[in-house]
């Protein structure tokens, strides 16, 4: 019965991770073929970022309260943003720094940079969908909600800017597809991987996820919402994080 009972968590967990990054495919196609305006797409952006700063405060780092060591909980939390940051300052050299513009790059994108930068977005939160879904904790809904939502402008932006430089619709729908696969796959192992960790390390390891996220839509998300969308993003931000509150209240 055991045995049955993790093998339908552990599909559950491959089946969400894939479906909060089946956004950035769906939102390819709608950059690809749909005229949206910037300003909409900014508006999105926006609503999806507030989510993300919500859910990773209040499921993230909140349910952890009382449950794991204060001090190896922000400790991992500022990893997960330096490490990110690291990693975005090395993308953004090599041309990334555009993954999620819809405007056209001068100098052309780099489609490596791009697909590691939108991979090196990816895997940590499908990660922590994984994580999710070990032992009794509550599944992070509306965590799994924000990273749908906040995905799909993110695709839909970049795509409109893959298409500005020359890129075929095929490798475009193939790139973000390949992407889905992989979140996918990294919520598989990110439950299979640390099932059998404490529950204190679970959390500990939600609130690395979280500092990730957080330095994430600081460094790229938000800064593109105010350029596109203006002043009016910081209350759509304002209602993700209040919407976020709410759910996780329900849930």
């Amino acid at each position: 019965m055991k045995n049955v009972y993790g093998g339908e968590k552990m599909f559950q967990a491959a089946f969400w991770g894939g479906i909060t990054s089946l956004s950035l495919l769906i939102g390819a196609v709608m950059g690809i073929y749909l005229h949206i305006s910037k300003r909409i797409v900014a508006y999105i952006m926006a609503l999806g970022t507030g989510l993300i700063i919500g859910s990773a405060t209040f499921d993230l780092l909140s349910e952890a309260e009382g449950k794991a060591n204060l001090l190896y909980l922000t400790s991992m939390f500022l990893l997960g943003a330096l490490i990110f940051t690291l990693f975005e300052i090395f993308i953004s050299k090599k041309g990334g720094s555009e993954r999620k513009r819809s405007k056209k790059n001068p100098h052309g994108h780099s489609g490596l940079a791009i697909y590691v930068g939108t991979i090196m977005d990816a895997i940590p939160e499908s990660i922590i969908i994984g994580v999710s879904f070990i032992g009794d904790q509550p599944i992070q809904w509306v965590f799994i909600i924000a990273i749908f939502i906040s995905n799909l402008p993110e695709s839909l932006s970049s795509s409109i800017g893959f298409k500005l430089d020359q890129y075929s619709t095929s490798k475009i729908l193939t790139l973000w597809g390949s992407v889905v696969v992989l979140s996918s796959l990294s919520s598989l192992l990110g439950y299979t991987l640390l099932q059998d960790v404490s529950e204190s390390i679970s959390y500990i390891i939600g609130a690395f996820g979280a500092g990730g996220l957080l330095a994430m839509v600081s460094s790229t998300m938000l800064p593109e919402a105010f350029e596109e969308g203006g002043p009016i993003v910081g209350f759509l931000s304002s209602l993700g994080i209040i919407l976020s509150y709410i759910l996780t209240n329900l849930s």
